[in-house]
């Protein structure tokens, strides 16, 4: 029987999802326009320039040197490899697509909270977690028509193993910091190197981004690489990382859906099926339980 807390943290966790959801198609939208290099580099100089402003409000002292040396490890995958492999995926393949690939998310930050978190999920969880990462992989297969897979799925199987090392750090981090504070830290040590990045591969004068070009790099800068790990970060320390993480077993859902009206994305039946055979994982893998360590 789940307590309240942690009933909190699930739901907190639902709406980091749905915010999550919308970085691939916004990914998608920006790099019309955008290198992905400039464009993961851009997002987190204005997420830094955000966090900087947070913590300057809020009169945070600084962390501690463990504590500091642990949010660089974590930045590596949140502010660097993230942004970066989910750019130049979105360069080659539909964001729906990305979407269900992405479903494999939670069974691999279920293994890293094991790893690095000693959470003890119960074999029912690891069956529900297995079962997800088989139907994806059976869509990949499916849409490269055998066993061949485009290089966009490499980069999203990249995506899926710096995302899920990235939830589980910042998870760990946010039980001794609230997690708005734990994503704040991140983007705002990385800064000047985004800078320097952003300067380096700054685009060409010629080149006059699109509206909805702009509009991706807004969402992907204040929403995705900042305000949605504030809920999330939250619902992991509530919850669990390996039970929140398996939320995101939605996101193909949340992705598929937007791909359509964001990314003008043909409605595809079948994407949908896939779509939800993930989802309906993530009910029977809510059901089971997970030991967390004390």
């Amino acid at each position: 029987m789940m307590t309240s807390r942690e009933k909190l943290g699930l739901a907190l966790g639902c709406l980091g999802v749905v915010l999550f959801g919308g970085t691939v198609p916004a990914t998608r939208l920006a790099v019309a326009s955008f290198d992905p290099f400039f464009l993961s580099a851009a997002r987190a100089v204005i997420a830094g320039t955000l966090g900087v402003a947070t913590l300057v409000l809020t009169r945070r002292s600084w962390p501690s040197p463990a504590v500091i040396k642990e949010l660089l490890v974590t930045g590596v995958f949140t502010i660097v490899a993230f942004p970066v492999l989910i750019g130049l995926a979105m360069l080659t393949v539909p964001a729906s697509h990305g979407g269900v690939v992405l479903g494999i998310t939670p069974l691999a930050t279920a293994i890293c909270a094991v790893w690095l978190a000693h959470e003890r999920p119960s074999p029912g969880f690891w069956i529900a977690g297995t079962m997800g990462c088989v139907i994806v992989l059976g869509f990949v297969f499916w849409r490269a028509g055998g066993l061949a897979i485009e290089i966009g799925d490499l980069y999203l199987l990249g995506v899926v193993v710096v995302g899920a090392l990235g939830y589980t750090m910042s998870g760990r981090l946010s039980g001794a910091m609230p997690g708005w504070e734990v994503i704040s830290w991140q983007v705002a040590m990385y800064l000047p190197l985004t800078v320097a990045a952003t300067w380096w591969w700054w685009p060409p004068p010629d080149l006059v981004p699109t509206v909805p070009a702009l509009a991706g790099l807004a969402y992907v800068s204040t929403v995705s690489m900042f305000t949605a790990f504030f809920v999330f970060n939250a619902a992991m320390a509530l919850a669990g990382i390996a039970r929140v993480g398996q939320l995101s077993l939605l996101q193909p859902f949340v992705i598929v859906a937007l791909s359509m009206p964001v990314n003008g994305e043909p409605f595809e039946p079948q994407t949908v099926l896939f779509a939800a055979a993930v989802v309906a994982t993530v009910v029977i893998g809510q059901r089971m339980r997970v030991k967390r360590a004390s």
